[in-house]
């Protein structure tokens, strides 16, 4: 057929079909993109041992009134202190003291007896000495990195040396009134 015999039908056809033949295409294009990326998006996803490490339950039930554990939660220590009245009673006391992060006692725990933190120092990330011994050490009472000479006192704020930051809070909830999940 000459350009002259063609009907202004034929025309709105060819106009139609490489549309859809643009439409199919970019659809394939794009279900191919999709199945190229999938497997390089999902191995950004973190591993199985790394989602079971996520969380860790403690139970609360064999510690003792002053005395603290350490359990290992994402590959760092977690203090958790069942802290006496005295040890209470000193923190909340020490709410209104000169302290260089502002936290109340009460903003750091859920139930006052129980202490929990990541036992790693705000200074150079060591490991805070008090955790093992029966009395808690530094000069206020609770924890003291001997690297750098950070004071902590019996709710892991900062109190004394270079450390900028309180030990830090993980999130953590009560599943009953004898165990914890941290994570």
């Amino acid at each position: 057929m000459s350009e002259a015999t063609q009907s202004p039908k034929s025309t709105e056809d060819d106009v139609e079909r490489r549309d859809f033949l643009i439409m199919a295409t970019a659809a394939v294009g794009a279900v191919g993109a999709a199945a190229f990326a999938w497997p390089l998006v999902d191995s950004m996803n973190p591993s199985a041992e790394v989602l079971a490490l996520s969380s860790v339950d403690v139970d609360l039930a064999p510690i003792e009134e002053g005395q603290s554990i350490t359990v290992v939660w994402r590959g760092k220590p977690v203090f958790i202190r069942r802290r006496t009245q005295a040890e209470i009673d000193t923190a909340v006391k020490d709410d209104n003291a000169d302290l260089r992060q502002k936290e109340k006692d009460a903003d750091r725990t859920q139930k006052p007896e129980w202490l929990v933190m990541v036992g790693v120092c705000t200074h150079l990330g060591c490991i805070p000495l008090g955790q093992k011994s029966v009395e808690p050490k530094g000069e206020f009472g609770g924890w003291f990195c001997p690297c750098h000479g950070s004071h902590y006192d019996t709710s892991g704020r900062i109190r004394k040396g270079p450390a900028p930051l309180n030990l830090e809070v993980p999130v953590y909830k009560f599943l009953d009134d004898k165990s914890i999940r941290i994570g």
